[in-house]
């Protein structure tokens, strides 16, 4: 079985800091491969991952520049990634909604996850593509949408990468954009309002600058609410592991979430809203706290030390572990080519008999 993935052009595989659909790429790749599948993965060329790898742009471009490049480029390199797998890839796995239209001119069948939130442009778009195996990241996603090959498949992550250390932790943490759809300026009231120091970490994009300036930057002064900056793999550990509890304060339905299970991964509870997929992946009272006010929040927050770091990582491993996730993208794309072979070989036994 010879698959292509095939993710945006935009950010490294994988990424150094921010990129949620690039992280579940690289953890997917790897363990295909791990796991005997042939796996080619089209990216741009500062990607590291340790698998066959092509690319159309040698460079990554984040932020992007606007609307114009971002689409353009998308569609470029979408193009050609699927011409290209087409001569020898069994099934093509996509990231990126442009490279659907692709499907039209091939008899190679797709599989495409489903990243992003509930869109009805989105959706509408998908009904002009029937024959395409999609795949959900949550339940709460799943059940939004109406494509007739629809399963869902939570993310997995590498549980080599982090670590739950046994020492002592002092601190309430925030990882994630500094967005208000993801809740920056609530973690801060919840911490103020447990009295737990925050540290934050994330990116600042540009739209977001005057979010940050007016909301988050006048509370942060580098003692009881610290911004640490962006976080690679190393400082997440550090940041997580480090962690009383993780602040998940969402304004809106995430349809995953990874950065949950990778602060559980580094022992630390979670501390949600109720928002998206997050009844999905923190279980009350054992990997974390499902919460529905800022005050709740706070009151929780101070119970975080009574959570064991190593069962919240064992709550993981059990639910959401690279081979878990792994093995059920595998039985689907067993599943797509029986059938297609299925398919050819009833195709190819009635074109016989006609013929006779």
């Amino acid at each position: 079985m010879r698959v292509a993935l095939i993710v945006p052009p935009f950010i490294s595989v994988p990424p150094q800091r921010y990129g949620g659909t690039e992280l579940f790429a690289s953890h997917l790749a790897e363990g295909l491969a791990n796991a005997g599948v042939d796996v080619v993965l089209y990216t741009n060329g500062e990607s590291t991952l340790p698998v066959e790898r092509k690319w159309l742009y040698p460079r990554g471009q984040w932020p992007l520049e606007g609307e114009i490049f971002e689409n353009l480029t998308d569609i470029n390199h979408a193009a050609w990634a699927v011409r290209d797998a087409a001569e020898s890839c069994d099934l093509i796995h996509v990231s990126n909604a442009p490279a659907l239209v692709h499907s039209r001119f091939l008899d190679t069948p797709f599989v495409y996850t489903i990243h992003h939130p509930h869109q009805k442009g989105l959706s509408d778009f998908y009904t002009h593509y029937p024959d395409i195996h999609y795949v959900a990241i949550s339940d709460f996603q799943r059940k939004q949408e109406r494509m007739p090959k629809l399963r869902t498949i939570h993310h997995g992550i590498d549980m080599t990468l982090y670590e739950a250390p046994r020492e002592k932790r002092t601190h309430l943490s925030f990882l994630g954009r500094i967005a208000p759809v993801k809740g920056t300026h609530v973690a801060i009231q919840v911490a103020k309002k447990a009295g737990i120091p925050l540290k934050i970490a994330g990116e600042i994009q540009p739209m977001f600058q005057e979010y940050y300036e007016t909301l988050v930057k006048p509370h942060v002064d580098g003692k009881f609410i610290e911004y640490v900056g962006e976080a690679d793999l190393a400082a997440k550990n550090e940041l997580l592991g480090k962690s009383l509890g993780f602040l998940f304060p969402i304004q809106w339905d995430e349809p995953f979430g990874l950065v949950m299970i990778e602060a559980m991964a580094c022992g630390a509870p979670v501390l949600a809203f109720p928002h998206g997929s997050v009844p999905e992946v923190v279980k009350d009272g054992v990997s974390g706290y499902v919460c529905n006010s800022v005050e709740q929040m706070a009151m929780r927050a101070r119970l975080c030390d009574k959570f064991n770091p190593a069962e919240v990582r064992s709550y993981v491993v059990l639910n959401f572990s690279v081979d878990k996730m792994v093995k059920q993208y595998i039985n689907l794309y067993s599943e797509i080519l029986e059938t297609t072979l299925a398919t050819t070989d009833t195709l190819a036994t009635g074109e016989a008999t006609a013929a006779a």
